[in-house]
């Protein structure tokens, strides 16, 4: 007969070792559906980038992975909304289930891959970050071709200005400009009398 303090012995062994099943209470909520427009199939953007970067010993960031309900409707948001170029992309009887994509600007890349069926895509606890010094004509721009943002640009207390919105599978997303404080600690204090100005 297992007792109350045996059954949360073995739950939390089973979640040490990666076998305990999520809990009900974790299930997401479904993701809000962002409408965007079906058109001809993307083609690969020929790469600007001159060299690699050499990382040398030092661990560097290489890409986000986001796992899409549908890769094609996700192309099309990042794509025809933000201005990603697409790299490449794979298909499975003409339909993508994976894209490699790079940001408009830098050379950040983002990945879509197709989840499988019935599994949630769900990314609590995760939200992407987009840098761009117009956040609020880049806002401007999205909410002409009909997207909805339901947090507008705004100087959040740490002084950087924030706008949220989400991708056609509900994962978060913030566009921003930190400008010169992105590498430097935040002051709240000088961040609250920027927000006064």
């Amino acid at each position: 007969m297992k007792t109350k303090k045996n059954r949360k012995a073995v739950t939390t062994k089973a979640r040490a070792s990666g076998k305990a099943k999520p809990s009900a209470a974790r299930k997401a909520a479904p993701a809000k559906r962002t409408a965007v427009k079906k058109s001809a199939p993307l083609k690969p953007q020929a790469s600007t980038v001159s060299s690699v970067p050499e990382t040398g010993e030092k661990l560097t960031f290489n890409h986000a992975m986001i796992y899409a309900k549908d890769v094609e409707r996700s192309l099309r948001f990042y794509v025809d909304m933000m201005g990603f170029k697409l790299i490449e992309d794979f298909r499975y009887e003409g339909i993508p289930v994976y894209a490699r994509l790079r940001a408009p600007g830098g050379d950040g890349t983002i990945a879509l891959h197709q989840a499988g069926p019935g599994v949630s895509v769900a990314s609590d606890g995760v939200r992407l970050y987009f840098e761009i010094h117009d956040v609020d004509g880049f806002c401007r721009k999205l909410q002409q071709k009909g997207f909805y943002i339901p947090q507008a640009p705004r100087m959040m207390p740490w002084g950087w200005r924030h706008a949220y919105l989400n991708d056609p599978d509900g994962h978060e997303i913030s566009l921003y400009w930190a400008g010169e404080n992105r590498m430097r600690k935040t002051v709240m204090k000088a961040a609250r009398q920027a927000a006064r100005a």
